[in-house]
């Protein structure tokens, strides 16, 4: 048995187009800089890498990371049997997991610190968010194989309590823990700002993204008492933290907060009240409704795909992030994100992870009594 903490880390990819090959180009430099990260924290005592990628085996072994080959396709990996049997396999008893490019701007006084708490614990889970991880970490039951584990991470902090009956605690909120590369749009927060790791910032300036929305968008955030419509799955943390650091007036819509997790979206239980709104008004009255109340918008738009039932790949939903819409072959999303493009206001589009970690790094950035500069080491 291994009674020190071990992390974690699964990071498969099969992409289909440019621009999930861009993405995965970033992830892998950002797991490379979380490797580097966790070689300086002395209470994490082995790195698991498993992966569908052989070109990360040199570069992760060398920064100290046991690496595993599968010929695993994303469609069929299951998170809580591969997480099961890593456990099984290698006698784990205080784990850390996280995906390949979850939380990329987390530091070495952040890793140490979730260690620490592995340590001092028992029958104990930490993650950075209940119904959306992407940070967790826990202590080992004995009969962790008695239960099925989630096929997805987001809902892995919610079992472990309520099936395993392991005391859950959240982490605090910071930029280290809740930022996350999910999308396109986490990678024009990340490329715009001063936050990304070496490897990270190489891997994005090799890419030519369009920062000019986000660009007007950030300087509306930076101005005062200026209108900001936020709609999604948008928590409470983020709001606070907003309110807090900048002076906006924000005009907040959340809805179909863990959809994931509880299973909303495989149940075709997702309803939209926004949704609701545009099959009355139409795409551009929408917009222009839009323009009407805020000075800029950061729009969640996973929320309207399953409220209508659509499956588009992910080619395009990235392609609606960066704002291409000439690209995207799905007709409903391809009429949206030109209506969100035309409309008179700077919107931006994304995932979850757009209204909760990028929002965090964009206020993070502006904030007026903050460095201009972080190091993540």
């Amino acid at each position: 048995m291994n009674d020190g903490v071990s992390a974690v880390i699964f990071e498969g990819s099969q992409p289909k187009s440019s621009v999930e090959e861009a993405m995965i180009r970033v992830r892998q430099a950002a797991l490379l800089d979380n490797l580097e990260k966790m070689g300086h924290v002395p209470a994490l005592d082995q790195i698991y890498l498993f992966t569908n990628r052989p070109e990360l085996t040199e570069p992760a072994s060398r920064l100290g990371a046991k690496v595993y080959l599968n010929s695993i396709a994303p469609e069929k990996f299951h998170y809580g049997k591969a997480l099961q049997a890593a456990v099984r396999d290698h006698g784990l008893t205080r784990v850390f997991c996280l995906n390949g490019a979850g939380s990329p701007l987390i530091t070495i006084e952040e890793l140490d610190m979730i260690c620490q708490k592995l340590l001092n614990r028992e029958k104990f889970v930490y993650t950075n968010n209940t119904q959306s991880v992407d940070i967790a970490a826990f202590t080992v039951p004995p009969d962790l194989d008695s239960v099925e584990l989630p096929a997805m991470d987001n809902s892995l902090a919610l079992t472990l309590r309520d099936q395993l009956r392991l005391e859950m605690e959240l982490m605090p909120h910071s930029l280290g823990l809740l930022f996350d590369i999910d999308t396109p749009s986490d990678l024009l927060v990340l490329g715009a700002g001063p936050f990304a790791g070496p490897r990270t910032r190489e891997a994005i300036e090799s890419l030519e993204l369009d920062y000019s929305t986000l660009e007007k968008a950030k300087a509306i955030l930076s101005d005062e008492y200026e209108d900001v419509a936020l709609i999604g799955r948008v928590g409470a943390p983020i709001i606070g933290r907003l309110n807090a650091i900048l002076k906006l007036r924000l005009r907040v819509f959340s809805e179909e907060r863990g959809m994931k997790s509880l299973g909303r979206i495989e149940a075709n239980e997702v309803v939209s009240l926004l949704a609701l709104l545009i099959d009355h008004a139409g795409l551009d009255n929408f917009f222009s409704y839009l323009a009407r109340v805020a000075r800029c918008a950061f729009i969640d738009s996973r929320v309207l795909i399953h409220h209508y039932r659509l499956d588009p790949s992910d080619r395009d939903r990235f392609l609606s992030d960066l704002g291409l819409w000439e690209e995207i072959k799905d007709p409903w999303l391809r009429n949206f994100t030109k209506a969100a493009v035309s409309c008179p206001i700077p919107v931006v589009l994304g995932g979850h992870s757009l209204v909760s970690g990028s929002l965090w790094a964009l206020c993070s950035e502006l904030d007026p009594g903050s460095p201009k500069t972080r190091s993540c080491f």
